[in-house]
C-alpha cells in the first residue's frame, strides 16, 4: 500500500468518524416540565347532582334555544377566535418549516444560451439541467429542538383556539342572562310604576273631593314620577345591554328583541358538575395546558441556542447534465458529485451566541414562573366560582321567602290604604320594601347564573386536551369547548 492510499484513507476514517466525535458533546436543557402541584381537595364545597359530561353544551340545558343559536353567531363572527385560528395557522406553517430543516433539500436548475463558444470558436447552442441537494446534519440537535418547540407550540396554539371559542360562549351567555335580568326589572319597574301612577290618580280624585290632605297628594304623584323615571332608567340599561349583545353576535336587533319577548324557561338548580381532584379540572383547562406547553418549547430553545455554539456540520451533492450543438453536432456532458463535507467551527463571535443562550435561558424562566402562576390563578377561579355558587345556593330560598313575603304585605297594606285603614305613607314604604326584594330575587337569580357561568369557564369548559382542531370550524354550538 502506497503512502499516498494510507493518507486517503486516513482522511476518509477522519471525515466517517468526525460526527460521532462532535455527538459525543451533548447539550444540556433544562427540565420540559417543572412541578406546580395544585391542592390535593378543593377548599369550595362542589355542586351536587351533575354530569361531568354536561359541561361542554351546558347552555342547552337552560330551556332557551335562543342561547344556542346567539352562541352559533358569536362564534362565527368573533375576532378573538379569527385571530386564534390566524396563530394556529402560523404555528402550523412554523412546525413544518422546523420539520424541513431536519430534511435534505434538494433544488432543480436548469438553463439555456446560444451565443459564441469560445472553445468550439463558433455559435453553438448550449443547454443544461441539474439537481443540487444540500444537507446540514444535525449534530448537536439544534433542528430538533427547534421542531421540538414548534411542536408545543403547534399544542398550544390549537388549546387557546379552544379557549377563545370557551370565552365567547361564556360572554354570550353572560350577556344574555344580563339582558333577560335587565328586561325582567324593567317588567317589574313598569309594574311599579304603573301602580304608583294609579294610586297617585286615586290620591287626586280624593284631594279634589275634600278627603286627601295636600301634602298627601303631592306625596302620591312625587312617588308616581320617581317609579316613571326609574323605569326610564331601566329601559336604558337593557337598550344599553341589547346594543351589547347585538355588537357580540351580528344579529339585527328587530330580530333580537322579537326573540327575546319568547317566555324561556326557569333554568335548573344544577346544570353540571366538576371532578373532585383539582388536578384533574386544571388538566382540562386550555390556559394551563398552552403554559405547560410553552415551558416545554422554552427549553427547547435553550437546547437549540447551546448548539449554535458547537461546530456544524453540511453535505452537498449535484448531479448535472449539459448539452452543446453547433454545425449539427452535439456534444453531451454528464456529471456528478458528492461534497463537499464542510465542518464550520465557531471561534470567535464577539459573545453573540453564549447571550443568545441566556436569553433563552431567561425566556426559559419566564416561561416556568407563569406557569405556576396560572396554575395558581386557575385553582383561585374555579374556588371562587364555587364560592359565590354556594352561596347563591345558600340564599336562594330566603330571598324568595322575602319577596312572596314583602309583596303579600303589600298587597295588604295596600287593601288596607283602599280602605282608608293606612296612610298612604305606610303604603309607599310597603311598596319600597316588596319592589327592593323582587329586584333583588331576580339579581339573585343572574348571579346564580353568573356563577355557573364563571364555574364553567374557569373549569376549562369541558375540554379534554385531546381534541383535534378542523381547519374549518365546525359549528360553534357543537363544538365549543370541546
Amino acid at each position: 500500500m502506497t503512502l499516498s492510499t494510507t493518507l486517503r484513507i486516513r482522511r476518509w476514517a477522519w471525515a466517517a468518524w468526525l460526527p460521532l466525535a462532535l455527538g459525543a458533546c451533548a447539550t444540556t436543557a433544562p427540565p420540559a416540565q417543572v412541578p406546580a402541584a395544585p391542592p390535593v381537595a378543593w377548599q369550595a364545597p362542589l355542586p351536587h347532582q351533575g354530569s361531568l359530561g354536561d359541561m361542554a353544551r351546558w347552555w342547552t340545558q337552560l330551556g332557551d334555544p335562543l342561547l344556542v343559536e346567539l352562541i352559533d353567531a358569536a362564534q362565527a363572527v368573533s375576532p378573538g377566535i379569527a385571530q386564534a385560528q390566524a396563530r394556529l395557522v402560523q404555528a402550523r406553517a412554523t412546525q413544518v418549516s422546523s420539520r424541513a430543516a431536519l430534511l435534505p433539500s434538494l433544488d432543480a436548475q436548469a438553463s439555456a444560451s446560444r451565443g459564441l463558444n469560445e472553445q468550439l470558436a463558433r455559435v453553438a447552442t448550449t443547454a443544461q439541467a441539474g439537481l443540487q441537494a444540500s444537507w446540514e446534519i444535525d449534530l448537536f440537535g439544534a433542528n430538533r429542538a427547534t421542531k421540538t418547540a414548534a411542536d408545543e407550540r403547534l399544542a398550544g396554539a390549537q388549546a387557546l383556539w379552544h379557549e377563545a371559542r370557551v370565552s365567547v360562549a361564556a360572554e354570550v351567555a353572560q350577556q344574555t342572562s344580563s339582558l333577560r335580568t335587565c328586561l325582567a326589572q324593567l317588567q317589574v319597574a313598569e309594574r311599579d310604576a304603573q301602580s304608583r301612577g294609579e294610586t297617585a290618580r286615586l290620591s287626586g280624585l280624593s284631594e279634589r273631593a275634600g278627603f286627601t290632605a295636600p301634602a298627601t297628594a303631592a306625596l302620591a304623584r312625587a312617588s308616581a314620577a320617581e317609579a316613571q323615571a326609574r323605569a326610564s332608567q331601566q329601559r336604558m340599561l337593557c337598550d344599553v345591554d341589547m346594543k351589547t349583545l347585538v355588537a357580540l353576535t351580528g344579529w339585527e336587533e328587530p330580530t333580537l328583541r322579537t326573540r327575546l319577548a319568547a317566555p324561556v324557561a326557569a333554568a335548573p338548580d344544577t346544570l353540571f358538575a366538576i371532578a373532585m381532584l383539582p388536578a384533574q379540572v386544571l388538566a382540562q383547562r386550555p390556559d394551563v395546558y398552552n403554559a405547560e406547553r410553552e415551558v416545554a418549547a422554552a427549553s427547547a430553545e435553550v437546547g437549540s441556542a447551546q448548539a449554535q455554539r458547537y461546530p456544524r456540520l453540511s453535505l452537498s451533492g449535484s448531479v448535472g447534465s449539459a448539452w452543446v450543438r453547433a454545425n449539427g453536432v452535439t456534444t453531451d456532458l454528464n456529471t456528478w458529485t458528492i461534497g463537499p463535507l464542510a465542518l464550520s467551527v465557531p471561534l470567535f463571535d464577539g459573545g453573540r451566541r453564549a447571550a443568545l443562550t441566556d436569553a433563552a435561558q431567561a425566556r426559559y424562566d419566564e416561561a416556568a414562573s407563569l406557569y405556576r402562576a396560572k396554575v395558581r390563578q386557575a385553582v383561585s377561579e374555579v374556588e371562587q366560582a364555587l364560592v359565590r355558587l354556594q352561596s347563591t345556593a345558600e340564599r336562594n330560598a330566603s330571598a324568595r321567602t322575602a319577596a312572596e313575603g314583602y309583596r303579600a304585605s303589600f298587597d295588604a297594606t295596600e287593601a288596607r290604604w283602599r280602605g282608608g285603614l293606612a296612610s298612604l305613607v305606610e303604603l309607599e314604604d310597603a311598596r319600597r320594601t316588596s319592589l327592593a326584594a323582587e329586584n333583588a330575587l331576580v339579581a339573585l337569580q343572574h348571579e346564580r347564573q353568573a356563577a355557573w357561568i364563571a364555574l364553567y369557564r374557569a373549569a376549562g369548559g369541558g375540554w379534554d386536551g385531546q381534541t383535534a382542531v378542523a381547519t374549518a370550524a365546525p359549528s360553534a354550538a357543537a363544538t365549543a369547548a370541546r
